[in-house]
């Protein structure tokens, strides 16, 4: 088994410029998460769990600093590299589930497996599959727009399971869902990374689930500390 980090980061960096100060959200920050970990990161709104995930889903450029994706250092390379890099190895679910609401389940799923180049039938193949394994498969040919907060985030699991990514990041995923849908929405989340085994950074306020988590760091002051 292969104990080298999946994802490893070194003197982390990110500072914004607001008028005529400097705004710093992280300074030599690192972090390593190992394959098949689920690590849950929690903090104050505004620390900066969501541009951490951005940063190490490739969607931001840090200021200074290194992040490696196995071996590869994926900070500053070209954007064409990264966007190649992020649908290949990222699934990302947000607390928004960002899904075309006059568009299918099934067209909203096989949109990124197009996107990479895949034929029309493997990609509609490939996304029914996985509303199967997220249990939709009686709702694949309503639009995204007619269905439930739980269903369309449950398309945005599957949607971010789409090619089997590595590395499974979520921004609130059930921030925006009521106790008891969240709560199936976390057990369909969880269950479906152990079934993959999927290495996972998952943001949160709710500690309940955080505490479900392989490891919880604290996001504050620009550090991260286990909990």
């Amino acid at each position: 088994m292969d104990l080298d980090p999946l994802v490893r980061i070194e003197k982390l960096a990110k500072v914004y410029r607001s008028g005529d100060k400097d705004l710093v959200v992280f300074h030599d920050l690192d972090l390593a998460v190992e394959p098949g970990e689920q690590v849950a990161v929690i903090g104050e709104s505004g620390a900066g769990k969501s541009t951490l995930l951005h940063l190490i889903s490739g969607l931001d450029s840090p200021t200074e600093g290194a992040i490696y994706y196995k071996h590869k250092n994926i900070a500053g390379l070209p954007e064409p590299e990264l966007s190649a890099f992020r649908n290949r190895e990222i699934g990302y679910v947000w607390q928004q589930h960002f899904l075309l609401p006059e568009f299918s389940a099934e067209e909203n799923v096989s949109m990124p497996l197009r996107i990479r180049g895949m034929n029309g039938a493997g990609a509609s193949a490939e996304a029914l599959k996985n509303l199967d394994e997220v249990g939709l498969r009686n709702r694949v040919e309503h639009r995204a727009g007619e269905l439930s907060g739980g269903e369309q985030q449950r398309i945005a699991i599957a949607r971010a399971l789409a090619g089997n990514p590595s590395l499974l990041l979520a921004d609130e995923p059930t921030g925006n869902l009521d106790e008891r849908t969240g709560q199936m929405i976390f057990d369909l989340f969880s269950d479906l990374r152990r079934r993959r085994n999927l290495t996972s950074i998952l943001v949160t306020h709710n500690l309940q689930f955080a505490r479900r988590c392989d490891r919880i760091l604290k996001l504050e002051g620009g550090a991260l500390a286990p909990v």
